[in-house]
């Protein structure tokens, strides 16, 4: 009978095996015999015979840990993989004054041997990197002028308290943000053979539309289009839209940092306003956190997904029809709110 490895069968199989073999040493057969029938060497049965009575039956149907044992072989000790993985999760290259803008294998090649002094080769970063869990992600882009502190204190303290002041006067929290959508839009990706790209027709002419919205917790939105710039009249114009939509009452409006917003036309009639709107800021460089920027990213892939409109009429008819169906469609607006850098404003 032609004998089997025992190390290329799994650990079940060979469980299996070591439990018929024990059971026939019982009753009185050989080695030779017991590894005949169930297709290992007589030696591999003579080793589990062994290891049951130094070790005990159970040990012996268990068998040895597969592998090597943990650390073994490893060129860095745990608390330099500990203080690598800190860097890595904690900081990006250039805040350790490294000449690359990503953690990729090389950066974490030189890192490695900045703490540690081991010169390792890329293939075995790629499985230190694969063993901590780590894998290659597309980063979250945010403005270097981003200050964490600010946001920090958004976060913790600014917003709590508007969220606070809306409830105690009878107020609906509104996320409000401008947008444009041209007849240039990056359209998405479309299945074709492979080495047959497809083709997309689009006019050579150039026009858009421009939207200012607002979205609340709840589900309400509100939109406005327009043709041209955004100025202080027209934000004046959306503000009161937006008061005469509310069913709630006094209207907390929080708005980027856009220079119109603090104009001196704006300010005025907000003033003017102020039992009707109040107007907040979120921190500087910090779009991630406006709600209203998800609403902008769902228009454009509906509008990359509808052939594409070859006058500035059929672009606005487009965005308008969009926006109405999202407008009746609160559920969904109130989905923009489950995203994790924006739960907080649920």
């Amino acid at each position: 009978m032609k004998h089997i490895d025992a190390r290329s069968m799994t650990p079940e199989a060979q469980r299996e095996k070591r439990i018929i073999a024990l059971n026939m040493r019982e009753q009185g057969y050989s080695f030779v015999a017991i590894g005949e029938a169930i297709g290992v060497h007589g030696r591999t049965v003579q080793k589990w015979l062994a290891r049951a009575a130094a070790d005990g039956v159970d040990a012996a149907i268990a068998g040895k840990p597969r592998g090597y044992a943990p650390g073994q072989f490893r060129q860095i000790t745990p608390e330099q993989e500990s203080k690598i993985r800190s860097y890595i999760t904690d900081r990006m290259p250039d805040q350790l004054k490294m000449p690359y803008a990503l953690w990729t294998r090389k950066a974490v090649r030189d890192l490695i041997k900045d703490v540690t002094g081991v010169d390792m080769p890329i293939r075995t970063v790629g499985l230190y990197l694969s063993r901590w869990g780590y894998t290659p992600q597309r980063p979250v882009k945010r403005a270097y002028e981003q200050r964490p502190a600010e946001v920090r204190e958004w976060l913790d303290k600014t917003y709590p308290e508007i969220e606070r002041r809306a409830k105690a006067e009878k107020a609906e929290i509104f996320w409000g943000d401008e947008t444009g959508v041209n007849s240039r839009s990056q359209h998405g990706s479309s299945y074709a053979p492979v080495g047959k790209t497809p083709i997309v027709a689009l006019t050579a002419k150039r026009f858009g539309v421009n939207m200012i919205s607002a979205l609340s917790p709840r589900g309400a939105l509100h939109f406005m289009l327009y043709h041209g710039s955004f100025d202080a009249t027209r934000c004046i114009d959306f503000l009161e839209r937006l008061i005469q939509a509310s069913t709630k009452g006094k209207v907390f409006l929080i708005l980027d940092n856009l220079k119109v917003h603090h104009a001196k036309l704006v300010k005025e009639w907000v003033a003017k306003n102020k039992e009707k709107i109040e107007l907040f800021f979120l921190p500087s460089y910090s779009p991630e956190l406006n709600p209203d920027e998800y609403l902008n990213g769902d228009l454009k892939n509906r509008i990359a997904q509808m052939p594409q409109a070859r006058t500035k009429e059929a672009l606005t008819s487009n965005v308008k029809s969009i926006m109405t169906q999202l407008a009746e469609s609160p559920k969904h607006i109130q989905s923009y709110f489950k995203h994790p850098r924006i739960r907080y404003a649920a």
